[in-house]
């Protein structure tokens, strides 16, 4: 019996040995890609080109309700975690594990702009190693409120639009700054999955998308349910969409 413990013993030691050079060779190999990445293209330059866009909004022109519907929905402790959420990460993995494979991502809005900025959509661990360590590099050289405006103004909403303000004159005829709530929790929902989402592709589905980030944002206590309805009633009374004629008829 003692030599069958030893040997279950030694066989646990083993196994966990190889566990962590395993993870050593996949953080080393993670490290390197985003080494690469930086000395192919600096962070400072690459920021300072979103900075410089045509189409770029700056902060006071971004509605107050849609920077709290984009943190709600797509990372909640944005402002208390340093780039990585170790909580949406573990969740995320647990997920993953018992899906057997990818279907969570748990990537904080810093690790999102890190991958737009620099990586593929290859969902591989090395690639989500990358992400972390440029997620704290991001972190480390930018502001929260930097950080944000750089993701809100280079992801895709879809149709073709790739800022804010292509998306909120296209979809709306509308200035970012002119979007009432209801604009802004429809358009939060579109960069989840634009191919999806987008209004022009599937209205119904990106009602759909808006009814859960408005749940999400009540959930938050963001919103009240009674505000929740309010802002749907405002869907009602808006005819300047160019997707209009794709609207259910009342």
């Amino acid at each position: 019996m003692k030599k069958f413990w030893k040997l279950f013993k030694n066989t646990i030691a083993l196994l966990a040995a190889a566990g962590i050079l395993c993870l050593s060779a996949l953080v080393f190999r993670g490290y390197i890609e985003y080494k690469n990445a930086l000395q192919a293209k600096p962070l400072d330059i690459c920021m300072e080109e979103i900075f410089q866009k045509e189409n770029f909004v700056p902060s006071e022109d971004i509605p107050y309700i849609y920077k709290e519907a984009l943190i709600a929905v797509e990372d909640h402790r944005f402002y208390r975690h340093p780039g990585v959420d170790i909580l949406a990460t573990g969740r995320a993995l647990v997920h993953d594990i018992q899906a057997g494979g990818f279907v969570e991502g748990g990537s904080t809005i810093t690790q999102q702009l890190a991958k737009n900025l620099y990586f593929t959509q290859e969902k591989t661990i090395t690639r989500k190693i990358s992400e972390v360590f440029m997620a704290l590099k991001i972190e480390s050289e930018y502001t929260k409120d930097e950080i944000l405006d750089l993701y809100i103004n280079s992801i895709y909403y879809g149709d073709g639009y790739y800022s804010l303000k292509e998306a909120a004159e296209g979809y709306f005829n509308k200035e970012p700054a002119e979007m009432n709530n209801y604009e802004c929790t429809l358009l939060v929902g579109v960069p989840n999955a634009p191919a999806v989402y987008a209004p022009t592709i599937s209205i119904e589905m990106a009602l759909k998308r808006q009814e859960q980030v408005l749940d999400t944002m009540v959930k938050r206590g963001i919103i009240e349910e009674k505000d929740k309805k309010v802002i749907l009633v405002q869907g009602d009374h808006s005819k300047e969409w160019s997707f209009f004629q794709f609207l259910p008829k009342s």
